[in-house]
Formats: C-alpha cells, sequence, structure tokens
C-alpha cells in the first residue's frame, strides 16, 4: 500500500533474491555473506532462512509433498510483507522442484523477483554434510531427503548461477554485487512522483 514511500525513504527498491539449491550447496552462507555486503551499501534487508523457519513458524510442517509446499507458500507470503515494506528479502530455501518455485514465484512481481541457483554437485554436497543429515538419509534413517531419496530439479532459467563447487564465497559476492546493487538502487526521486 505505501511501498513506494517505504522505499524512497530506504533508497533501494524492494524484492526477493529466492536461493535453490541442494541441501549443503551453501545457499545459507551465501545469503548471510550477502546480507552484510548489502547492509554496507545502505540495503535494508532480512534473510528468511528455510531451517531457522521450520524451527519456529513452520514447525508443524513435515516433509511430504504437501508440506513442503506448505513451507514454501508461508516462506513467499512472509517474504512478499517483508518487500511491501520496501525490504530485499534473501530466501535460502531448497525449493526442489521447478513447479514449487513456479508457486513462489506467483507471489510477486516478476520485476521483484530474483531467482539464484546456488550450484554444487551432489558428491559435494555428501562430502561437505555439515549437519550430518546425506548420512542419515544414505542410511535410511531420514526419509525423502532432497538429492538422495526426493528429487531437486536444477532451475532452467535462473536469474544467476553460482558454482560453490568451484567459486569462492567472495567471487560468489561480487557476481551478485553486480545483479543486485544497480537493479534495486533508486537513482533519483523523479522515480517516484506522490
Amino acid at each position: 500500500m505505501h511501498r513506494h514511500l517505504f522505499e524512497r525513504l530506504n533508497g533501494h527498491r524492494g524484492g526477493v533474491i529466492w536461493f535453490t539449491g541442494l541441501p549443503g550447496s551453501g545457499k545459507t552462507t551465501l545469503a548471510d555473506e550477502l546480507q552484510k555486503l548489502l547492509l554496507q551499501f545502505g540495503i535494508r534487508c532480512v534473510v528468511l532462512d528455510g531451517d531457522r523457519l521450520r524451527k519456529g513458524l513452520n514447525r508443524d510442517l513435515g516433509f511430504t509433498e504437501q508440506d513442503r509446499m506448505e513451507n514454501l507458500r508461508r516462506a513467499a507470503v512472509m517474504a512478499a510483507a517483508f518487500v511491501e515494506a520496501g525490504c530485499l528479502v534473501l530466501a535460502p530455501l531448497i525449493s526442489p522442484l521447478e513447479s514449487y518455485r513456479a508457486v513462489v514465484r506467483q507471489h510477486f512481481q516478476p520485476a521483484d523477483y530474483m531467482e539464484l541457483y546456488v550450484k554444487c554437485s551432489l558428491e559435494e554436497c555428501m562430502r561437505r554434510d555439515p549437519k550430518g543429515m546425506y548420512q542419515l538419509a544414505v542410511a535410511g534413517i531420514i526419509p525423502d531427503f532432497t538429492g538422495v531419496s526426493a528429487p531437486y530439479e536444477a532451475p532452467s532459467q535462473p536469474d544467476l548461477i553460482l558454482d560453490t563447487e568451484w567459486l569462492s564465497v567472495e567471487q560468489c559476492m561480487e557476481q551478485c554485487k553486480q545483479m543486485i546493487v544497480g537493479k534495486i538502487k533508486i537513482q533519483s526521486d523523479e522515480e517516484y512522483v506522490i
């Protein structure tokens, strides 16, 4: 409703960057680092991390297909509220299927949504296994685990691909900065007429 006023006050446009990738690919690490970088540019941003949401807002959800979609729907609704307040939202969520991401995308205007694919091979993600989840999934203790016993579909046309198997965090941040800062910064007050 008052989004343009928030954006003018902030000095930048609101929007969402939806990070998708296999578990352990580096989505949350990159989102946290990107938040630090963007704050240095005066860009108000918030990280909506999938793991944190599952411990709070979405703690009543499991990992059935229906629950996974509801998890993403709730995250998208929350992200859209922040966008309306003129914030940039960094949303690192696995979002394993193209159909799920298409539903998420419907919550935003095309100019407000950027899809960032955090690319990393399954082998490398399993080697990293920061939370020990792959080991449990391979042992059959965790059913329907993305990449092992549940599918992951890489996005067909992401706005940016960050290959964390080969790129450092610093290299990834440089690519993000080039994509984002020019796209959301307001150049002058003339862009908004009240």
